[in-house]
């Protein structure tokens, strides 16, 4: 699901509707504008031809047809007028009219012509009749001067409005993102009460549950550790001290074979429970969150404890060839129990599962990651898959609780490290390998 921001959405919500509230107000601003406008020329326009009109049938005229009138100062936005005799001659007009009447049909009122707003006042006594024209020129740059004057306001407002709403909407959103920022840090080991931050009263019940909720985990994480530790510490004593009393028994009945080979079925299969018991120990730790802690440590060296300590004790005659690549420390934040925990798993798995007489190869790789193969037969791909579940085998034949690999996924999903899981190796038909890598692993 794709992640949203609730202030964004909130901003650009409002501002969506703000702005399309102003652009239908700057809509209805600029046709009202140019309403008035034009109704405020037309007046005009209608006043000084009706004063012409009224000049004109005051005044004598001679028979002398298109005479000018020149006017200083006159330009393409001046007004023109035309005084038309009852043919239809032009006897008297301005000089920026044209020779020939404004319209053919002069009836009283306006008229619209491409290059002129014409107004034919209405006729008196004389003979002649006044045709003022306004220049569409001036009167559209007039109306669109009017409609921007009216609307360029509103819309220059626009991004004082964006600002101020991206601010009250950050300025109030300020709590919630104070609280985000604290249940964030929750987890990975940090379960502390969500402190006060001056919520608002919508959120004071999401603190209070948070804060109940991470109460409740750290009691039953709490107790879960102390279960397994309490169990690990029951359970392996009985066990050594049974299998110290199978292998006196031993001793006791050696002069009979089928007795010592019955004693040794007990002494074997009690050294199987022991480490099935270690195995469900360590699984009830991995799933009850051992590995969320977070401290810097270097990881080679948990690398180097666990390949003395496995490969001085070689199973059927195997060992381990560690490879480090010139790498000499790796620091990783983690917790190093569970860390030991996981890489002790992987190479257990490792050596009892390789192939007997060869040894299982631990290589440091130039990223840090820890990379642990075996060599066996392949696995087929939907066995891979399962492999980290509980109590499931890989089909080898050897016995195994079928933890190890659980216990080890659970462990790195805690920590965030990578475990990836691989058969047959690269380059050949057969093998297992396992790759752990951590996050903002630091190599020196």
């Amino acid at each position: 699901m794709k992640s949203w921001s609730l202030a964004t959405r909130i901003v650009s919500s409002v501002l969506s509707a703000v702005t399309l509230s102003l652009l239908a107000l700057s809509l209805a601003v600029a046709g009202f504008t140019r309403h008035e406008i034009t109704e405020r020329l037309d007046n005009s326009l209608q006043e000084v031809s009706e004063r012409l009109q009224a000049t004109v049938a005051a005044q004598p005229h001679g028979s002398q047809s298109d005479n000018v009138a020149w006017v200083p100062d006159v330009g393409p936005r001046t007004l023109a007028y035309q005084v038309v005799d009852q043919a239809g001659h032009v006897v008297l007009r301005s000089q920026n009219a044209p020779v020939r009447p404004f319209v053919s049909d002069i009836r009283t009122g306006f008229t619209s012509t491409p290059h002129f707003r014409v107004y034919v006042a209405a006729p008196t006594m004389t003979a002649y009749r006044v045709l003022v024209g306004e220049p569409t020129l001036h009167r559209r740059g007039a109306t669109w001067r009017a409609t921007a004057i009216a609307v360029m306001p509103v819309l220059m407002s626009l991004p004082v409005i964006w600002w101020l709403v991206r601010l009250i909407v950050r300025r109030a959103l300020r709590p919630l993102d104070r609280l985000h920022d604290e249940m964030q840090s929750r987890g990975s080991g940090n379960l502390r009460p969500v402190p006060s931050l001056d919520l608002p009263v919508e959120l004071v019940p999401i603190q209070h549950a948070v804060n109940t909720l991470l109460s409740r985990l750290e009691t039953a994480l709490s107790t879960e550790r102390a279960f397994a530790a309490s169990a690990a510490h029951e359970l392996r004593n009985p066990l050594a001290a049974l299998l110290a009393q199978v292998q006196m028994l031993g001793r006791m009945v050696q002069p009979d074979p089928e007795a010592g080979r019955r004693v040794d079925i007990i002494a074997e299969r009690t050294r199987r429970l022991g480490r099935t018991v270690e195995k469900l120990l360590q699984f009830s730790r991995a799933t009850s969150g051992i590995a969320f802690r977070r401290n810097r440590f270097d990881l080679l060296t948990v690398v180097h404890v666990l390949v003395d300590d496995l490969g001085h004790n070689p199973h059927d005659g195997q060992g381990i060839v560690l490879t480090l690549n010139g790498i000499s420390h790796i620091f990783v934040h983690g917790d190093m129990d569970a860390t030991g925990i996981m890489l002790r798993n992987l190479l257990e798995n490792a050596l009892l599962h390789g192939k007997h007489g060869t040894p299982v190869r631990v290589t440091v790789l130039p990223d840090g990651g820890i990379d642990i193969t075996n060599d066996c037969p392949a696995l087929p791909p939907d066995m891979l898959d399962r492999l980290t579940s509980p109590f499931v085998r890989g089909g080898t034949g050897t016995h195994g609780s079928g933890l190890g690999l659980a216990i080890a996924s659970n462990i790195a999903t805690q920590m965030d490290a990578i475990l990836h899981l691989r058969s047959p190796l690269d380059g050949s038909g057969r093998g297992f390998g396992v790759c752990v890598t951590f996050p903002g692993s630091d190599m020196t």
